[in-house]
């Protein structure tokens, strides 16, 4: 990247124009940098337990180990992981990672239908599953063939005794979070680590292009496609986010409050990679929307750094506990995944007296491309200015670089796009031209070289920070034998920016707004429920049938004018 760009003369002084994305051949190689360079350092923190580094590699090995010697897994086998944020998730993931397997991260919460797409398109041989979640999983088992391994974890697996047991009993028998299931060939993930180990792990040789994650997002064909992350993809970013942030936070000193959950790939990247290999500590918040036990776990560690949604940001803000916590370590706050509302970011200013600075990017880039600088120079409102050794460009529909100023598509470049979809070449072919990754996304280039999004993939509806695409639900919606037509959109939602309508053609005239809810309930996880359903006789078409969402959309907002 010898070429001088526009966003260099905003780059902090310590901040490097780029980065060398080869300076380790693969995640492992990365991890093992940190486990010796801070192994008393406590690397991560849940329901008060402390794990240093040192005993992450312990623990990692040994689940690697297990991994090698008691499945019938070998290298590049997926490995379903389906875990909030607790103690047994970087364990399990760095472990998978550590075998020269491959992670595939699933929402706890979803539904039967969408567990099934996701386990079936990637193949997953095995998966690890907390225990709250094994009777969704008991159902899929039988059609999803290619999952021979069930590993099952506990919110307290890691905690002192008796404190394991009495956690473990009260999130079962008291508070009945963990329904009756039957898995018999299930095996308990204390009871694989035990057997890990007494037994040999095998570095395995791991190429940088070799596959990290298959990183599930939203699709605009109705279905989601897994993201290819590959080991450079992974490392390369972790290598960009260090070099954004060292600006303003010192190694081995920091702790970093993890309320998103770690499959998201925001939280991934920024808290598990990046804050990690800079010797930080992780705080995993395993539930935020608890905001009364959120804030008390806050009041307790002395954080310096907070990642999230612009969702979690105003719902803290809302909370008279929150205001009253001592923010004088507080030295970085980033938001992303959804815009960062102006107000928002100004209250969050006020209240921590840190600022809150907005960062971009996507699933197929690893995810993190731009940020605003944390020196205090970024501006409000933007999405920042391009990591190092990143390129950003406003394309036109003619494929030409748009004249400055001008919107068009953001067009990315760097180490960190994805190398495809998996096994959606067709797919991959119309986001990724020439290297550069088409992210659909409309901005303008500002000067200073910042950017700004001004309009998002035009059909993609964004509900607390995740992508909902309105062809799944019209899919999924359509199936139900009393639907006729169906067409979804985003309306605005002041709790969540965006919240899905639904406008529904009856078949059957006797179908009610309940039968649709409780059809959606079985078959969405709860952010691609629909908000709002409206019954009409006809939905506006174009000349050849096809339904006109646009439309749709156009006469919602005119409600919110």
């Amino acid at each position: 990247m010898k070429q001088q760009y526009p966003w260099f003369e905003s780059y902090p002084a310590r901040m490097p124009h780029e980065i060398n994305p080869d300076e380790f051949p693969s995640i492992p190689a990365m991890l093992e940098t940190a486990f010796a360079q801070y192994a008393k350092n406590p690397a991560f923190i849940h329901m008060d337990k402390q794990l240093t580094f040192q005993e992450i590699d312990e623990l990692s090995a040994q689940f690697a180990a297990y991994l090698q010697n008691k499945t019938t897994l070998k290298k590049g086998d997926r490995v379903a992981i389906q875990m909030p944020n607790v103690m047994a998730y970087p364990i399990v993931m760095f472990g998978i990672l550590r075998a020269g397997m491959v992670v595939v991260n699933t929402n706890p919460l979803y539904t039967p239908r969408e567990m099934e797409h996701q386990f079936n398109d990637s193949g997953a041989k095995a998966i690890v599953i907390l225990a709250n979640f094994a009777s969704v999983l008991e159902k899929v088992l039988p059609h999803t063939p290619a999952l021979e391994h069930v590993i099952i974890s506990e919110i307290g697996d890691f905690l002192p005794l008796p404190k394991r047991l009495i956690v473990n009993s009260v999130v079962k028998y008291v508070k009945k979070m963990v329904p009756a299931y039957n898995i018999p060939k299930a095996v308990a993930l204390r009871d694989a680590l035990s057997e890990g180990a007494q037994l040999t792990f095998s570095k395995p040789s791991i190429q940088p292009s070799d596959i990290a994650f298959i990183q599930y997002t939203g699709g605009t064909t109705g279905v989601s496609k897994g993201a290819m992350l590959t080991h450079r993809n992974i490392t390369a970013n972790v290598a960009q986010m260090r070099a954004a942030m060292e600006v303003s936070l010192e190694l081995g000193k920091e702790l970093v409050v993890t309320a998103l959950p770690l499959y998201h790939i925001f939280s991934l990247t920024v808290n598990c990679f990046g804050f990690f290999m800079m010797g930080g500590t992780n705080l995993l918040i395993t539930n935020p929307r608890d905001m009364k036990a959120f804030i008390k776990d806050l009041a307790k560690y002395p954080f310096t750094a907070i990642t999230g949604v612009n969702t979690l940001f105003n719902g803290l803000l809302n909370q008279p506990e929150f205001r009253q916590l001592n923010f004088s370590k507080l030295k970085v706050s980033v938001g992303g995944g959804m815009a960062v509302q102006a107000v928002v970011a100004e209250n969050w200013r006020k209240v921590t007296g840190c600022e809150l600075v907005e960062g971009y990017g996507l699933t197929e880039s690893s995810p993190v491309l731009s940020c605003n600088p944390t020196d205090g120079t970024g501006r409000i409102g933007t999405i920042g200015i391009p990591l190092p050794s990143t390129i950003l460009k406003i394309v036109q529909e003619d494929g030409s670089t748009a004249p400055f100023g001008e919107p068009g598509e953001i067009w990315a470049y760097g180490p960190q796009i994805m190398a495809g979809y998996w096994q959606r070449p067709e797919e991959t072919n119309k986001v990724i031209k020439d290297g550069w990754l088409a992210t659909g996304d409309i901005g303008i280039e500002l000067p200073g070289g910042y950017f700004k999004i001004v309009d998002r993939k035009k059909e993609m509806i964004l509900v607390s920070g995740f992508n909902v695409y309105p062809n799944e639900i019209e899919d999924v919606v359509a199936q139900h034998p009393k639907v006729l037509e169906v067409a979804a959109i985003g309306v605005p939602d002041p709790k969540s920016t965006e919240a899905v309508k639904i406008f529904i053609v009856k078949r059957d005239q006797s179908l009610t707004e309940d039968e649709i809810r409780e059809y959606c309930k079985d078959n969405f996880t709860n952010y691609k429920l629909p908000k709002h359903i409206e019954f009409r006789t006809e939905l506006p078409k174009t000349n050849v049938g096809k339904i006109l969402r646009r439309a749709l959309r156009e006469e919602e907002m005119k409600k919110y004018q």
